[in-house]
C-alpha cells in the first residue's frame, strides 16, 4: 500500500479476494469507476480536484489495479455488485457514480441495480450506448488473441511504443497520444492475472462485431436521474455520436465535450473534466430513487409501448 496522503490506498477482503480503492477529501460521496486498463491511480487528479468539497472513492475494479485478479464472473454486473459491497463495507449508503468507457457501462449497471444508492449518475466516454468500437478493441476480443497480446506486452515492445509517442508528442503531433495510449493499456497487461481478467471482462462487453452490451433500451430509467454525459472530442475508441444520441433520449442530462481530450479525458484534461464535474455537482440536487418510483417508471414505460403498438 501507498503512504499517507492526499489518494490514500486502502484494502479490504471481499469475498476473499483483495479489493483496492483510494480516498480522497470529505463530505458527499462521489465514486469514481474507472474502463479496462485502467485503476483507481489514473484518476489521481480529479480526485485531488473534487477532493475539497466532496469524498472522493475509487476503486480498483476486480482484475485491475492491484485488486486480486481471480477467475470468475468479470461482467458489468458483477463489477457493479462487487462495488456495491465495497461501499457497503466502508460505511456508504449512496453516492454519486462516475464511470469513464468500461466503468461508464458499470455505473449504469450501479444504477440499474441499486438505483436507491445513486444520488447523481456521468458517464465519460461511456460503453453500452452504442455498436461502434475501435478496431483495436475488436480484435483483442478475438478467440485466439490470447497469445498475440502476451507477445504485445513484452517490456521491450511496450517501451519502443513509450519512446514513439514522445518522439511524435515533442514534434506535436496528434498521433503522440494514440501510441501513448496504447502503450499505457498494455503495460499493466504484462501480468498473466491482469491478462486474463482484461479478456474476460473485454468479451463480456465487446465482440468481432463491436459492442454487444447495450443500456440503449433502458436510459427511459433515468428520467428522474440528474445525469451528465461527457466526451472527449478527439476519441477514435468510442464515437462521440454515441454520447450526443444518448443525451437526446435522457431527459435531465447535460452533454459536455473536452476539445483536449480524446478517449481518456481523466488523463489528457483532468482539469477540463475536474471542472465539469464539479459545476455538475455544484448544480444539482442529489436524487433519492425508492422502490415504488421504480415500480411506477417501469409500469408507464410498459404502458406507453402498448399504446404505441396499438
Amino acid at each position: 500500500m501507498e503512504a499517507a496522503g492526499c489518494f490514500e490506498a486502502h484494502e479490504v477482503d471481499l469475498h476473499g479476494h483483495r479489493a483496492v480503492y483510494r480516498v480522497a477529501g470529505s463530505g458527499p460521496t462521489v465514486v469514481l469507476i474507472h474502463g479496462m486498463v485502467n485503476s483507481s491511480r489514473h484518476w489521481r487528479v480529479v480526485a485531488e480536484r473534487l477532493a475539497g468539497s466532496y469524498r472522493v472513492v475509487a476503486p480498483d475494479l476486480i482484475g485491475h489495479g492491484d485488486s486480486a485478479t481471480p477467475r470468475g464472473d468479470h461482467s458489468l454486473g458483477a463489477h457493479a455488485a462487487s462495488i456495491r459491497d465495497l461501499l457497503t463495507t466502508i460505511g456508504v449508503e449512496r453516492a454519486t457514480i462516475v464511470g469513464h468507457s468500461l466503468g461508464g457501462g458499470v455505473a449504469m449497471q450501479f444504477f440499474y441495480q441499486f438505483p436507491q444508492r445513486t444520488e447523481r449518475l456521468a458517464l465519460v466516454s461511456s460503453g453500452g450506448l452504442g455498436r461502434e468500437v475501435s478496431p483495436l478493441l475488436r480484435g483483442a476480443a478475438l478467440p485466439g488473441a490470447s497469445p498475440l497480446l502476451r507477445l504485445a506486452t513484452r517490456r521491450r515492445l511496450v517501451d519502443a511504443l513509450d519512446a514513439v509517442a514522445g518522439r511524435l508528442s515533442a514534434r506535436g503531433a496528434r498521433q503522440g497520444a494514440y501510441f501513448e495510449a496504447v502503450a499505457r493499456a498494455l503495460r499493466p497487461l504484462q501480468d498473466a492475472g491482469s491478462r486474463r481478467a482484461f479478456l474476460q471482462t473485454l468479451r463480456s462487453v465487446i465482440d468481432v462485431h463491436g459492442q454487444h452490451v447495450s443500456a440503449t433500451d433502458r436510459l427511459y430509467l433515468l428520467g428522474d436521474m440528474a445525469t451528465l454525459i461527457v466526451w472527449g472530442e478527439r476519441d477514435r475508441t468510442i464515437p462521440i455520436e454515441h454520447g450526443r444520441a444518448a443525451h437526446a433520449a435522457i431527459p435531465r442530462c447535460r452533454f459536455e465535450s473536452l476539445p483536449r481530450a480524446a478517449h481518456f479525458p481523466h488523463l489528457e484534461d483532468p482539469g477540463g473534466l475536474a471542472d465539469v464535474l464539479a459545476d455538475f455537482l455544484a448544480t444539482t440536487a442529489p436524487v433519492h430513487i425508492h422502490d415504488s418510483d421504480w415500480a411506477a417508471v417501469i409500469a408507464q414505460q410498459a404502458k406507453n409501448r402498448l399504446r404505441a403498438v396499438a
